[in-house]
C-alpha cells in the first residue's frame, strides 16, 4: 500500500483551499460567474482620501473603528449642524436636505480584508489628478447658469442620479446606493436605484458609431477569465462624473473612456474596479476600487420629479436677483 506523506497531503489541502472559492462560486448555465442579485456599494469611504489619512491607503481595525465612530457621531441623524449637511446646504437653513436623506452605511470599505481610506487607489495619494489647462479654463468660467432649465445639471432635473451613482464609474452617493443586476449571455442589465437609471451592457459587441452619444455612454462587455470587463465610450456633452465628482461645469465628455472590472470574490461580494481616462480633462488616468455587497431586495421605484418645484424656485430666484441688480 502506498503511503501518502504529510507534504503531499499538505499540498492537496492547500490546492483545495485555493479551488474552494471557485467551485462554490455561483455560475450561470454558460459557465460564467453569476453576478445577478441586489447589491449595494454604500460606504463611509470617500472618493478622495481625507487629510486625516494622508499617506495611508489602508488603516488598522482600531483606526477604522475610531474614524467610523466619529463620522457617525458628528453626522448623526439628530444633529442639524452635521458637517455633511453644511457641505451640501451651506448656511441655507431651508435647503432641501436633512439627515433623513442620508444613508452612507456605517463602515469604511473593506478590500482583501483591510479597510480602505479612499475609493481612489491610483494615483497612490488617493486624489483626483490635476486638471488640464483646458479643464481649468472651464472651471474658471461661470459654473452656475440660470438662463434656461436645459442649462441646469442633469441630476437637478431628475434625469440621472447624482455623484455618478449610475456610472460609469458607479460611485456611492449620499443615499440610494442599491443596484440590481440581471445577466444573460448577450446582455447584462444594471438597474440603479437612484432615478431608476438603467445600464445595458452589450456582450462581445462593437461600439456604436462615434456619432451616437449617450448620457451613460456605450458599454461593451467581455469576460477575461472570471472577471467581467466593460469598456465604455461614446459619452455625450453632459457628464455627471465631471459635474458632481470633479467639480467641473458641464463639459463635453466625448474623449472620456472608462474600463470597469467586476469580479465576484465570494457569495456576498463583487469587487468593482474602474479606470477613468480623459486626456482632455485629467493630466493622467485614475482608478477607483471598492466592493459591492449583497443586500436584500427589491429595489423600489425612485420618485424624483413628482411635485418638483425646485426648477421654478431656482430660475425664479435668479430672475429676482437680476431684478435687484437692475434696481441698484
Amino acid at each position: 500500500m502506498t503511503c501518502l506523506g504529510p507534504r503531499f497531503l499538505s499540498s492537496v489541502l492547500s490546492l483545495g483551499a485555493l479551488l474552494l472559492p471557485l467551485l462554490s462560486q455561483p455560475r450561470t448555465p454558460d459557465g460564467h460567474p453569476d453576478l445577478q442579485g441586489t447589491w449595494t456599494n454604500v460606504t463611509l469611504t470617500s472618493v478622495e482620501r481625507p487629510d486625516v489619512f494622508a499617506g495611508k491607503s489602508t488603516v488598522s481595525e482600531s483606526e477604522a473603528r475610531a474614524y467610523e465612530k466619529k463620522e457617525l457621531e458628528t453626522n448623526n441623524i439628530d444633529r442639524d449642524d452635521a458637517p455633511i449637511l453644511k457641505t451640501i446646504n451651506g448656511d441655507n437653513a431651508v435647503a432641501g436636505y436633512n439627515n433623513l436623506f442620508i444613508d452612507r452605511g456605517s463602515e469604511l470599505a473593506r478590500v482583501d480584508g483591510v479597510k480602505r481610506t479612499s475609493l481612489i487607489v491610483d494615483p497612490p495619494d488617493g486624489k483626483i489628478p490635476a486638471l488640464t489647462e483646458s479643464a481649468r479654463k472651464d472651471r474658471r468660467e461661470q459654473f452656475e447658469r440660470y438662463d434656461d432649465i436645459h442649462d441646469r445639471p442633469l441630476p437637478e432635473r431628475c434625469l440621472l442620479g447624482f455623484s455618478s451613482t449610475g456610472g460609469p464609474p458607479m460611485l456611492p452617493a449620499l443615499y440610494n446606493n442599491n443596484y440590481q443586476i440581471v445577466q444573460t449571455p448577450d446582455h447584462i442589465m444594471i438597474l440603479v436605484e437612484m432615478v431608476h437609471d438603467v445600464r445595458i451592457i452589450r456582450m462581445n459587441a462593437q461600439h456604436r458609431p462615434s456619432s451616437v452619444r449617450q448620457w451613460l455612454g456605450d458599454s461593451i462587455g467581455h469576460w477575461e477569465g472570471d472577471t467581467l470587463v466593460v469598456d465604455t465610450t461614446n459619452f455625450g456633452d453632459q457628464n455627471i462624473l465631471f459635474e458632481d465628482v470633479a467639480g467641473l461645469p458641464s463639459r463635453s465628455a466625448r474623449n472620456l473612456h472608462i474600463i470597469e472590472r467586476f469580479k465576484r470574490v465570494d457569495a456576498n461580494t463583487i469587487l468593482y474596479r474602474a479606470t477613468i481616462d480623459d486626456p482632455t480633462t485629467f493630466t493622467r488616468q485614475w482608478t477607483v476600487e471598492f466592493p459591492f455587497l449583497a443586500t436584500p431586495g427589491p429595489v423600489f421605484e425612485y420618485a424624483c420629479h413628482e411635485g418638483n418645484y425646485a426648477m421654478t424656485d431656482i430660475l425664479g430666484g435668479a430672475r429676482k436677483s437680476e431684478g435687484e441688480v437692475v434696481k441698484k
